[in-house]
């Protein structure tokens, strides 16, 4: 019941940064970040291009989360975790502006797989082969130019592989923190 709360509050808090004035003042925006509107880090990846845009990514919210059917503390904390690491890392690149939850999914569903997989289960190592495939695929030869005239902007795979990263590594840390600290109170 949680996650389904959690679902809908954060699909409420996208579908409202879309309206005026709420989505100039959130959409992520290099320059606008370097004068001090630091929560663009965060926000730009709640606000969309259009209604198609935010419908894909709500979309794939919700079919990542039935997949994994994370604990709802687990994926707010992976998405505000991956949405700072995503916000921050895109100011490493040549990009003006950016918008979309599209490199957050990416990590979501990345840390979450790899999360299945270091837990023993051996199906999900095609889940995480799946996500750097598609990243990869991403970087070297651009993204679907059908989903760029539907989102009505070019995709910003580096976001995409960010996100990615940024998934990876948080399961992995957080896998090896909780099996060290199994092992420790086995050990007590």
């Amino acid at each position: 019941m949680r996650l389904l709360l959690l679902l809908i509050a954060i699909s409420l808090v996208c579908l409202g940064v879309q309206f005026e004035p709420l989505a100039s003042l959130t959409y992520w925006h290099h320059q606008l970040i370097s004068e001090g509107q630091w929560w663009r880090i965060l926000t730009g990846n709640f606000t969309h291009t259009n209604f198609a845009h935010l419908g894909m990514n709500l979309a794939g919210l919700w079919v990542i989360t039935y997949l994994f059917k994370p604990r709802a503390t687990s994926l707010l904390c992976v998405l505000f975790v991956i949405s700072l690491s995503v916000g921050v890392l895109n100011l490493t690149t040549n990009m003006t502006s950016y918008v979309g939850l599209s490199g957050v999914l990416h990590g979501i569903f990345a840390y979450y797989a790899l999360q299945e997989s270091l837990q023993g289960r051996k199906g999900s190592w095609l889940l995480v082969i799946g996500v750097l495939a598609k990243v990869g695929w991403e970087m070297t030869m651009g993204a679907s130019q059908s989903t760029s005239e539907l989102i009505n902007a070019r995709v910003a795979v580096e976001s995409h592989l960010f996100g990615a990263l940024t998934g990876l590594v948080l399961a992995f840390v957080t896998t090896k923190l909780n099996f060290q600290t199994r092992l420790n109170r086995s050990q007590r």
